[in-house]
């Protein structure tokens, strides 16, 4: 049998409990004040999102200016990459025959890793791709795009700008012609 004392605990932490939502104003505004910040609907998107359409402004590895919203009009194949990342090389190859082989989609690499240009340009000498590559500063990246937790990590570009689909790991040339047929695009050689 259980004592009068544990009983009477029980009964006073079971009344707590169901109290603490109505503690006074006065004592739960001062903690919440201190953990809250304020939120400006103009702010920026979180760092773990994806705009949208988000914006993409990069300088590729020829010296030439990239920017994704003079692209609309195709699919856009955005993929965040790495010359140590295995998944990612062995996909290399397909998305180069994807754009090669499609006027309607454009494919551009982002080398997300810290290595120098002179360095990237002789690793893609060994293993080269038709669409155009950038080095992304990972402690910068495009603002609208959420901060790869992985690599590879694939952005499917509609042709209105929108994001249609996100692939995170390897992806063939057949899944992302399959993801535009599915959002209503054409056929594609994959």
């Amino acid at each position: 049998m259980k004592s009068v004392p544990s009983l009477s605990l029980a009964a006073i932490l079971l009344l707590a409990a169901c109290n603490a939502g109505s503690a006074p104003a006065e004592v739960a505004e001062p903690a919440i004040e201190a953990h809250v910040q304020s939120v400006d609907p103009a702010a920026e998107k979180p760092a773990d999102r994806t705009a949208d359409v988000p914006a993409l402004q990069v300088k590729t590895l020829d010296g030439a200016d990239y920017t994704l919203a003079t692209r609309r009009g195709k699919w856009v194949v955005v993929n965040f990459w790495a010359t140590w990342c295995a998944p990612c090389l062995k996909e290399m190859p397909d998305l180069s025959a994807l754009d090669r082989d499609n006027e309607h989609i454009e494919v551009i690499g982002l080398a997300y890793e810290e290595i120098e240009t002179d360095e990237l340009k002789a690793f893609l000498a060994e293993r080269p791709v038709v669409y155009p590559i950038a080095i992304l500063d990972v402690y910068n990246p495009p603002a609208d795009f959420a901060t790869p937790r992985g690599l590879p990590l694939t952005y499917l570009i509609a042709p209105d700008g929108k994001v249609a689909k996100q692939f995170l790991g390897p992806v063939t040339g057949k899944e992302i012609a399959a993801a535009i047929a599915a959002a209503g695009g054409p056929a594609a050689k994959a």
